[in-house]
């Protein structure tokens, strides 16, 4: 049976600024690649943490049945929120532990959605390493963002 990876970015020019986000999506038998799949786009005004969200739930919400998923990413925010934050952030009503209004809830609602229907496992790669599938997802953040950048 084919395991399933997806590979997230996202990209800005400034903070904010025009961005993009990139996914790779990656079906596997053992170590043989056998099917990939390549989805990006981007925003004129947006930040980079929307982007690498934007990238999670692309790749997610692109699925057409309930899969079992890796999702690799180079955002700490991304990962973090999503296995840890988020649970709190939902029992305070979308509010930090300060109670303060959660950045970007719009989005990390879209994300828990998202993920709802499928078994996700979420992985940290350091970015810009040269992780070929990582150095991918960024090149597809980039070609997003090109439209939106003067």
């Amino acid at each position: 049976m084919a395991r399933l990876f997806a590979y997230t970015d996202g990209a800005c020019s400034g903070n904010p600024g025009p961005g993009g986000w990139g996914t790779l999506l990656i079906a596997r038998d053992g170590e043989a690649e056998v099917k990939r799949r390549e989805l990006n786009g981007g925003e004129a005004v947006t930040t980079n943490n929307r982007m690498e969200l934007l990238a999670a739930i692309s790749a997610l919400e692109s699925l057409k049945r309930p899969s079992v998923i890796t999702m690799v990413t180079d955002s700490q925010y991304v990962k973090n929120g999503v296995t840890s934050w988020i649970h709190g952030w939902k029992k305070n009503g979308w509010k930090t532990a300060a109670k303060k209004p959660v950045k970007n809830d719009d989005l990390w609602k879209r994300l828990d959605e998202a993920q709802k229907r499928h078994e996700v496992r979420w992985e940290w790669v350091k970015g810009h390493a040269g992780h070929p599938e990582n150095e991918r997802a960024d090149e597809l953040a980039r070609e997003g963002m090109k439209p939106y950048k003067k």
